[in-house]
C-alpha cells in the first residue's frame, strides 16, 4: 500500500527509515544467542531488548522498556551528551551490556540501571545513585560498574556502592572525554579485568581546556550551559589510567610516557583493552603521526612499548585494531599504496585491498570488512598462513558479527534488496533476524560514475521518467575526511532522489580525503581542506556535464551539512562563476574554533603552520570576493550544538555583512548537531527546497513534491 504522506514527513517520523530496523546484534561467545535492539516498528523510537536461539531460531522480546517504565525524559546529561556523541537517536534501550555467553545483559533506563537474566527472562532493577549510564557487567556477571555524575560506583543484587570519585567540579572518573567519544570512536572510560576483581578506569581532569558557553536565545531566563571545548592549538583534557580493585586498592598506570603531564610523550588514548591476552592500550602523540601499542604490567601499572606505527602526515585509527589472538598482535596500517592487515608487523594483504575494519580472530582466520572499490565493502578472511578469501560478491556493503561458528551477516545494495540480518552457522544459513523499519516508497534514478582525471567516485540522480529536458543542478556532498556518500546502498541516496524528483539533476562525489582510495587519496588533503575538496566537486561536476547534455551548468546549486556545510560556503563564496546558490548546515567557517584531534590532524598545530588554517578559513573569503557579487546563501545552525558551535556561523555572517554580501541565516533554536527534532527535520527538507527554487528558479515549470 502506498504511504501517502510527504517524504520528508516519513523521512522526519522514521528517523530516516532506521526505526524498527534490528541493531547492536551481539552473538554468544558459543554461537547458541543471538542477542539485538529493536523497536516494534517504522515510527517507533524506543528500543527493545530481543534474544534468538540459534538451535531453535525462535524470536523472543526480552526487555519491553514500556513495562518498565523509565523515560527518556529523566536521562542525566552526561547520557545525553554521550547519544550525542553517538549520534543516537533512538529511544529505550540503546546500549546494553553482556557476559560473553549473553547469559546475563545490563542496560541504562532513565538513569537507571536494570539487569536481566535471559535465561529465565528476570529483570531486576539495581539499586544505584540518580543519574546512572553506561553499565558494564562484570565478564562473571555478578555485578555492573556504571557512572554517575563524576563517580564511578558498583551495584549488584545486593547493593551500591562507590568505586571512586574524587572533589572538584572539573574532574570525573570512568566517563570517556569528549575528543575520545567525537573523534576517536571511544564512549567508554573503564574496562573490567577477566577476573572482574578489578578494573582499569580513566581519570579525566578537564581544568586546563578553556570555557565555552551554549546559549538558549530564545529564552533569556535561562542561564547558559557551560561546555569545556578543546580547540585546534588549545589544551586538551588531562587523562590519567588507574587501576581499581574493589577491595578499593588503586595502582596508578603510568602511560603518557614523561614525568609530567608537560612533557609527555602520548597526548591521545585512544582505546584499551583487558582481555585473557593481556591489557593493552592504543596511544597517539598530539600530532597523530606516531601511534603506539602499549602493554600494562596490571601489578604495577608499568608500560612497555609493544608496538609503534608511524606516518609522515597521520596514523588513521581503524576500529577493531589493533588487537591480540594468541600473542599475535593485529594492527592495520598504511604502507605503500594499500591500508593493509598485518600480524606481528608483517603485511597480509595487497594493493587492491583497503583494509576498512577488524571484525574476529580465531584459529583459523582473521575476518575483516575491506574495499576492491571504494563504493562497496566485503567480508574477507585472511588466514593465519596468509591467503585471502573474498566471501561476498563485490555487490554493496557487508559487514558480520560472529560467535564461534555462528555469524550474523547484513548487505545493502543499490537495488534497494537488502537482505534482513541472517544468521549463518558454518555455510548454512538457519535464520533472519526481523527487520520492521520502512523501505522508502521511493524510486531511485541513480548512476554510478568515475569522473575527471582522478576518476572520482560520483552518482547522478535524475528526475523519475526523466524527459530529457534541462535540469538545474543540485550537489549533495560530504565530501571531507572519514565520510562516504558514494557507496553502492541505496539507503544513502532517497533524500537525494527526492530532490532530484523536484526537477533537478543531483550530483552526489567522493573527492579527495574521503576513505576507501587507499592512503595516497586521503592525504591530499593534508594541510589544506579547502581547495582539493572544492576542485574535485567542480572537475566532477564539468565531467558529468560533459557526459550528459540534461545538466544546466548556467544554474548550479550545493547543499550540505557539518563538512558539506562547510564545502557548500566555500564554492559560492570562493567560485561565485560556477556555483550560484548554497545551502551551508552547521558548517564549520574557522578550523581555529574545530576541535584538536580532528582539525591537527589535517592542518597541524595552529602555532607551527598557520597558513594552513588561513587557506582553510571561511571566514577571510567575504573580504577577497571584491566587486563579485555575492550567490544566495542559506546558512543554517543549531543553536544547542555542541560540536560544531553556532559561533561559525555567526562570525561568518558577520563577515559576509562587513563585507557588504546579501545572506541568509536560519537559527534553529534548542537544535544539536543531529536535528533529531521531526518538525526540524521534514521542514528543513521543505525550507531548502523553496530557497533552490527562489535561487535557481523553477525547474521546468515545478513539480509536485512527493
Amino acid at each position: 500500500m502506498t504511504n501517502l504522506r510527504s517524504f520528508p514527513r516519513r523521512q522526519a517520523v522514521t528517523r530516516r527509515f532506521t526505526l524498527g530496523a534490528p541493531r547492536d546484534i551481539r552473538v554468544a561467545g558459543n554461537g547458541s544467542l543471538v542477542m539485538f535492539l529493536r523497536s516494534s516498528g517504522p515510527e517507533d523510537p524506543v528500543n527493545g531488548l530481543w534474544a534468538i536461539d540459534v538451535a531453535t531460531c525462535e524470536e523472543r522480546l526480552i526487555v519491553d522498556p514500556a513495562a518498565l517504565g523509565a523515560e527518556d525524559a529523566n536521562l542525566p546529561a552526561e547520557e545525553r551528551a554521550r547519544r550525542e556523541r553517538a549520534r543516537e537517536s533512538g529511544g529505550g534501550i540503546v546500549a546494553y551490556d553482556a557476559t560473553r555467553d549473553l547469559s546475563v545483559a545490563v542496560f541504562a533506563l532513565g538513569g537507571q540501571v536494570a539487569r536481566v537474566d535471559l535465561e529465565t527472562g528476570n529483570i531486576d532493577m539495581l539499586p544505584t545513585a540518580a543519574g546512572a549510564f553506561d553499565p558494564r557487567l562484570s565478564p562473571d556477571g555478578s555485578c555492573a560498574a556504571y557512572v554517575a555524575s563524576n563517580s564511578l560506583r558498583l551495584a549488584d543484587q545486593a547493593g551500591d556502592r562507590l568505586i571512586i570519585e574524587e572533589e572538584g567540579d572539573t574532574v570525573s572518573w570512568g566517563s570517556a572525554e569528549f575528543i575520545a567519544g567525537e573523534e576517536m570512536g571511544r564512549t567508554r572510560g573503564f574496562w573490567w579485568a577477566p577476573d572482574s576483581d578489578r578494573l582499569l578506569v580513566e581519570r579525566v581532569d578537564v581544568a586546563p581546556i578553556d570555557e565555552w558557553w551554549i546559549a538558549a536565545p530564545v529564552d533569556p531566563s535561562v542561564v547558559p550551559t557551560p561546555i569545556r571545548y578543546p580547540a585546534a592549538g588549545t589544551a586538551n583534557a588531562e587523562v590519567a589510567l588507574a587501576i581499581i580493585g574493589l577491595d578499593s586498592s588503586r595502582i596508578d598506570v603510568d602511560w603518557h610516557g614523561g614525568s609530567s603531564w608537560a612533557d609527555r610523550t602520548w597526548e591521545y588514548l585512544a582505546d584499551a583493552s583487558w582481555s585473557e591476552e593481556g591489557l593493552i592500550l592504543t596511544v597517539q602523540t598530539r600530532d597523530q603521526r606516531t601511534l603506539a601499542v602499549l602493554e600494562v604490567n596490571p601489578q604495577t601499572g608499568a608500560t612497555t612499548e609493544r608496538y609503534r606505527i608511524t606516518d609522515e602526515h597521520w596514523v588513521e585509527l581503524i576500529p577493531g585494531m589493533p588487537s591480540l589472538h594468541r600473542g599475535r598482535l593485529i594492527t592495520v596500517e598504511d604502507r605503500g599504496a594499500a591500508r593493509r592487515l598485518c600480524i606481528d608487523g608483517q603485511a597480509f594483504t595487497e594493493d587492491e585491498l583497503q583494509v576498512r575494519r577488524v571484525i574476529d580472530a580465531n584459529e583459523e582466520r582473521v575476518l575483516i570488512a575491506g574495499s576492491y572499490d571504494s563504493t562497496t565493502i566485503d567480508l574477507i578472511a585472511v588466514t593465519w598462513d596468509g591467503s585471502v578469501t573474498r566471501l561476498t560478491p563485490g555487490d554493496g556493503i557487508h559487514s558480520a558479527v560472529v560467535g564461534a561458528s555462528t555469524e550474523v551477516r547484513s548487505r545493502r545494495t543499490m537495488a534497494g534488496d537488502d537482505r534482513p540480518p541472517q544468521i549463518h552457522v558454518g555455510m548454512t544459513v538457519v535464520a533472519a533476524v526481523a527487520d520492521h523499519s520502512e523501505k522508502p516508497d521511493l524510486e531511485l534514478n541513480v548512476s554510478l560514475h568515475r569522473l575527471g582525471s582522478r576518476r572520482l567516485a560520483s552518482a547522478l540522480l535524475l528526475p523519475k521518467d526523466h524527459d530529457g529536458s534541462p535540469l538545474p543542478v543540485l550537489l549533495d556532498p560530504y565530501g571531507g575526511p572519514h565520510a562516504q556518500r558514494v557507496q553502492q546502498a541505496a539507503g544513502l541516496f532517497y533524500a537525494s532522489q527526492w530532490f532530484a524528483n523536484q526537477g533537478y539533476a543531483v550530483l552526489v562525489t567522493d573527492g579527495r580525503g574521503t576513505p576507501g582510495r587507499g592512503p595516497a587519496f586521503e592525504r591530499q588533503v593534508r594541510g589544506d581542506l579547502a581547495a582539493p575538496v572544492l576542485d574535485d566537486q567542480i572537475e566532477a561536476l564539468h565531467a558529468a556535464a560533459d557526459a550528459h547534455s540534461a545538466l544546466d551548468l548556467s544554474r548550479v546549486a550545493i547543499r550540505g551539512w557539518s563538512f558539506g556545510g562547510y564545502l557548500a560556503a566555500l564554492a559560492v563564496l570562493r567560485r561565485p562563476d560556477v556555483f550560484h546558490a548554497a545551502i551551508a548546515g552547521a558548517p564549520v567557517t574557522d578550523w581555529r574554533l574545530y576541535d584538536t584531534h580532528y582539525t591537527e590532524r589535517y592542518l597541524g598545530h595552529p602555532g607551527t603552520e598557520p597558513a594552513n588554517y588561513e587557506i582553510s578559513d571561511l571566514c577571510t573569503e567575504p573580504a577577497q570576493m571584491g566587486d563579485t557579487s555575492m550567490r544566495p546563501l542559506l546558512l543554517i545552525h543549531g543553536l544547542a550544538d555542541d560540536n560544531v558551535v553556532a559561533a561559525h556561523t555567526l562570525q561568518l555572517s558577520r563577515a559576509l555583512l562587513e563585507a557588504g554580501k546579501p545572506h541568509t541565516v536560519l537559527p534553529l533554536s534548542g537544535v544539536t548537531h543531529m536535528t533529531p527534532q521531526e518538525e526540524v527535520a521534514e521542514n528543513l527538507l521543505l525550507l531548502q527546497l523553496s530557497f533552490l527554487v527562489d535561487s535557481l528558479g523553477q525547474p521546468n515549470g515545478g513539480r509536485s513534491v512527493g
